[in-house]
């Protein structure tokens, strides 16, 4: 589909990469992966055409639909949320303009028999039938799924864009590039601005989609879940794997081993030739096999290796004072912003040492609950922050708070004590922040380098609280695992929200989820809350969730409703009772399956029985001379054929899925 032969793109004296080749399929799924600055955007762009390499060809057949989605882009703001979501189609819409001139002209002429009238037959019947096999018709319903899809309620569809956040806003995009059905998708950081919900919908998305994609992404499970296939920016090269993500890491592994066995032999090939030469450079008998030795060394190619992965390194956080027993207590707390409530009745409790996950679409008051904890704004109900507590707070707007005038350097330098100077490079470094990228001052450098700078030094302050808002939105893989370790080895208490699943994997004990005004706490972690919903969802339990018991130090403070993901079960007769719950739903959404199919199976015997007497009629009145050219009469009979077809193989599905069930 795409063909990429010898690229090369120089930005400076090295290139970024060289030598670049490999093919893009049809269906086929890549993940793009690389060290920060490796050249992946850029990759993204020349492939889009955004960008021109500087040697090398990058072959797009003609009828070939690329969609791109960069990590930032220029937003309209004039419009609302369906209006800009309807461009998506405006060559459908162009197409139906077209139809309807073409339609118009033939109810005008008089002269069936002419060629001319005969040619504009041809073309509009060609253009409509590709005009019905687009799902032009049905576009309306396909921007309501998609929008649904990505967080969006229908109340949102008629709202101007300019009410939404940046982020909101770029879901908008991603829907119209989705809406677009390219044939290659390319996609860097999709998941940046998306909550856990929404990347689950993509990932399905993406799977049944017959497009090709190219993605850019951090988020580790969302590019295993995708990728059938990845390609490796390293060293100026690109390394083509021919697997999915968890896969490439074992095989680049046992790579980057190979690597570093031939470059030590190398290094002790090179050393010998060196000493060989320096030995018996003024040997008069030894002159042939010196320049020998002179020759061979300098036909030698230098074996590169990657950079070293300091994802391994581990940061702790200093020592900090002994929180007391409960860092934060909130007791029927409410937060209405004018005549809309973002939550209430919220009563939880979070204990000392534990990690906490904040999870929800947004817009359901994660950060909203988190700013009520920084006391930062105005509440009603009690919110109590425990004694001697010491917060560590990242917050979006976290790197706006940096010093400009300093370097990059000088600002962890500040607050490192200890020890923790003499690693402040290979701090910097697992950070992307190592060689001379630490002599740059603040003021020049991006948003996302400033949030990376900005957690870095969250890491070095003395807490024993760590609330962090979206903390690996501007993190790769390497330095996500270095904050991972250091938060799962500290010995405070640390609120996070987050959409990562990866990284709340294995580090989050229990799950606060937000929606509908409400939250509700979930015991386990990450991967328990999300079985749990997905059940919830699957099967619409209608049973009330079980009340944790309060603790006896803030019985009023522990009425959060509680869903135990952990352990559904702690008994016999418990499993048992549960067991029952769910054959009684199982059974009971199958009733349901079996109620909706037999009403599709009349519906569409209805449809059927309605298309064929029409045809019918059609028939008889085209045997008639007078109607014989008459194109509109045509257009018609060939429409409801072609719907009568996809009535009948429509019907055929729902009879034999019904089938299949009555069993």
């Amino acid at each position: 589909m795409i063909s990429v032969e010898g690229l090369k793109v120089e930005f400076g004296i090295k290139p970024l990469f060289d030598g670049a080749s490999f093919v893009i399929n049809d269906k086929d799924r890549i993940a793009l992966v690389g060290k920060n600055g490796a050249g992946k955007s850029t990759m993204l762009k020349i492939l889009c055409g955004q960008q021109k390499p500087t040697a090398g060809t990058v072959s797009v057949p003609n009828d070939t639909k690329v969609g791109y989605l960069p990590q930032v882009m220029i937003l309209q703001d004039d419009t609302t949320v369906r209006e800009e979501a309807q461009k998506a189609f405006a060559d459908n819409t162009r197409m139906k303009e077209r139809l309807d001139k073409m339609n118009q002209e033939l109810a005008e002429r008089t002269d069936y028999e002419s060629e001319s009238y005969m040619q504009l037959i041809e073309k509009y019947t060609t253009e409509h039938e590709r005009y019905m096999m687009m799902g032009a018709e049905n576009y309306e319903a396909e921007i309501e799924r998609t929008l649904t899809g990505l967080g969006f309620e229908r109340s949102d569809f008629e709202r101007p864009t300019s009410e939404f956040s940046g982020g909101w806003r770029m879901r908008i995009e991603l829907a119209k590039i989705l809406l677009q059905k390219p044939d290659v998708l390319l996609l860097d950081e999709p998941t940046n601005h998306l909550d856990i919900e929404s990347i689950q919908w993509l990932e399905q998305f993406l799977a049944q989609s017959s497009s090709a994609v190219v993605l850019v992404s951090h988020d580790r499970a969302f590019i295993n879940n995708v990728s059938t296939r990845t390609l490796e920016i390293s060293c100026g090269k690109v390394i083509d794997y021919k697997v999915k993500y968890d896969e490439y890491v074992v095989l680049r592994k046992e790579r980057r081993e190979q690597q570093l066995r031939a470059y030590e032999n190398q290094q002790k090939e090179v050393a010998e030739m060196k000493a060989f030469i320096e030995r018996f450079r003024y040997q008069a008998t030894k002159a042939v096999q010196v320049q020998q030795k002179v020759k061979q060394l300098e036909k030698i190619v230098p074996i590169e290796i990657d950079e070293v992965d300091n994802s391994a390194m581990h940061l702790k956080f200093p020592p900090c004072l002994r929180s007391g027993d409960y860092p934060v207590i909130c007791d029927e707390v409410r937060k209405d912003y004018g005549a809309h409530t973002v939550f209430d009745h919220v009563s939880l409790t979070i204990k000392r040492g534990e990690k906490v996950a904040f999870v929800g679409k947004n817009g359901e008051g994660k950060s909203t609950l988190v700013k009520c904890i920084m006391g930062e704004i105005p509440y009603t109900g009690n919110l109590k922050v425990g004694h001697n507590i010491q917060i560590g707070y990242f917050a979006q707007n976290q790197a706006q708070l940096l010093d400009e005038n300093l370097t990059v350097f000088q600002t962890i330098d500040y607050v490192a004590k200890g020890e923790v100077r003499l690693k402040i490079n290979d701090i910097l470094g697992a950070f992307m922040f190592g060689g001379e990228e630490s002599d740059k001052k603040v003021k020049v450098l991006s948003g996302g380098e400033r949030s990376r700078l900005a957690m870095i030094r969250l890491l070095l302050e003395p807490v024993n609280l760590l609330i962090l808002d979206e903390p690996t939105n501007h993190l790769d893989m390497p330095s996500k695992d270095v904050l991972k370790e250091a938060i799962k080895a500290f010995d405070g208490t640390a609120i996070i929200v987050s959409h990562d699943r990866e990284f709340l994997d294995g580090l989050v004990t229990k799950v606060y989820e937000f929606g509908g005004g409400k939250v509700r706490e979930h015991l386990g972690g990450i991967y328990d809350f999300l079985r749990a919903k997905k059940i919830n969802d699957l099967n619409q339990l209608g049973a009330q969730p079980q009340m944790m018991p309060a603790p006896k130090t803030a019985a009023k403070a522990a009425s959060v409703t509680t869903t135990s993901s952990a352990s559904p079960s702690a008994t016999p007769e418990g499993e048992a009772v549960l067991q029952k719950a769910l054959s009684y739903a199982e059974h009971k959404e199958l009733q349901k399956r079996k109620n909706r199919l037999e009403k599709a199976v009349k519906q569409h015997e209805a449809k059927i029985e309605q298309l064929e007497q029409r045809l019918k009629e059609l028939d008889e009145l085209l045997m008639q001379p007078e109607n014989a050219s008459d194109m509109t009469m045509v257009t018609e009979y060939t429409d409801i054929k072609r719907d009568l077809d996809e009535e009948v193989e429509r019907w055929e599905k729902a009879s034999e899925e019904l089938e299949s069930l009555t069993q």
